[in-house]
């Protein structure tokens, strides 16, 4: 075949740079193709949100939002779903796809044959699974924008939160992954997802809880998420916003660390 005649058959790549850019593209040239997946994931926040911040929203009335303001449950509670379904979003893609492709698959290996390196695929795995975090973030907070449930103007700040959010999550759920041997390991995952999703201030106010509880809440990842979210949704704004920014910074920088140095280990030595 002609160089001509090839140049006319093999497609252009879709996106152009470095090779995260090119594994993105690899994997939206799958996920087009099985994107209900990804779809399927969008309505559990939405059904919590309706039985739990509407229905028992209208038992409960108002509660203590930010500042100690009362805010209408619904109002209340929104915002955590938001940062959850950020968070569901990043963990699930950047565990059991990611395992299923390092152990199952051999993906990695193959595309170690190119000129890319661990360090690509780590940095490309963990962007595309924050973005199907930020694919749920925005299609909850246009419905939270429908209900009314956006009190201030700052508000449209939540979605790159929740893109920091996502980062945090798909970063350390990608580097729990590499540490994973089985799929029974999994179980650990949700060991870990369900109580942070249950207990940091998702439903209820911090000080709610008993005074350790308290303590342990504040340590929790999706609890600075959730403040953070909440906080630029009802409008309210102190010091602890930027420590909730640098608490996600920080732990996505470390996930992505140790997910690019753990690849390296498991692929090339």
């Amino acid at each position: 075949m002609s160089d001509t005649l090839a140049a006319r058959v093999v497609p252009p790549p879709l996106v152009t740079g470095g090779g995260a850019a090119r594994l993105l593209e690899r994997n939206f040239l799958v996920y087009r193709r099985i994107w209900i997946v990804i779809l399927s994931g969008f309505f559990e926040p939405i059904f919590y949100l309706f039985s739990i911040g509407i229905g028992i929203g209208e038992l409960v009335g108002d509660v203590t939002g930010p500042g100690g303001v009362p805010v209408d449950y619904t109002a209340f509670v929104a915002p955590a779903l938001l940062a959850a379904s950020a968070m569901n979003g990043a963990i699930f893609e950047s565990t059991i796809n990611i395992f299923f492709k390092l152990k199952y698959g051999k993906i990695y290996e193959a595309i170690l044959s190119t000129p890319m390196r661990t360090r690509d695929i780590a940095i490309g795995e963990i962007t595309w699974s924050l973005g199907r975090g930020l694919i749920y973030s925005a299609a909850f907070l246009l419905v939270m924008a429908v209900m009314g449930l956006i009190e201030s103007p700052w508000g449209i700040l939540a979605l790159p939160a929740s893109v920091l959010i996502g980062f945090a999550f798909a970063a350390c759920g990608m580097a729990a992954t590499t540490y994973m041997k089985s799929w029974q390991d999994f179980d650990m995952v949700n060991l870990v997802v369900l109580p942070l999703f249950l207990f940091s201030a998702t439903f209820y106010p911090l000080d709610v809880y008993p005074e350790l509880f308290q303590a342990l809440t504040q340590l929790s990842p999706l609890y600075h998420g959730v403040q953070m979210i909440r906080a630029l949704t009802l409008g309210y704004f102190d010091i602890n916003l930027l420590g909730h920014v640098g608490y996600l910074i920080a732990m996505g920088a470390v996930g992505a660390m140790i997910a690019s140095r753990r690849l390296e280990k498991l692929l090339l030595s």
